[in-house]
C-alpha cells in the first residue's frame, strides 16, 4: 500500500503500522511524535495502530531551544 510520510510517498506492506512507517524513514523511536491523518497517535498505541492505503503520516522530532 502507498502511504505518505512527511509528504513523501512510501510503499509499505498491507496492514503495516506506525512502527513500520518510522522504520521506512529511519526515524528513531525516542524523541518523536507521530500523527496519522492529522490525529496524534500516543506512543503506547504505535504498535497497535494500523495504517490504511493513502494514509498521511507526520513524524515530528522534538527539539530544544526557543
Amino acid at each position: 500500500m502507498k502511504v505518505w510520510i512527511n509528504g513523501d510517498a512510501h510503499e509499505l506492506a498491507d496492514g503495516a503500522g506506525v512502527v513500520a512507517a518510522l522504520d521506512a524513514i529511519g526515524a528513531p523511536r525516542q524523541g518523536v511524535a507521530v500523527a496519522v491523518d492529522a490525529e496524534v497517535v500516543p506512543r503506547a498505541e504505535w504498535d497497535a495502530t494500523a495504517l490504511t492505503d493513502g494514509a498521511r503520516v507526520e513524524v515530528l522530532t522534538a527539539v530544544q531551544g526557543g
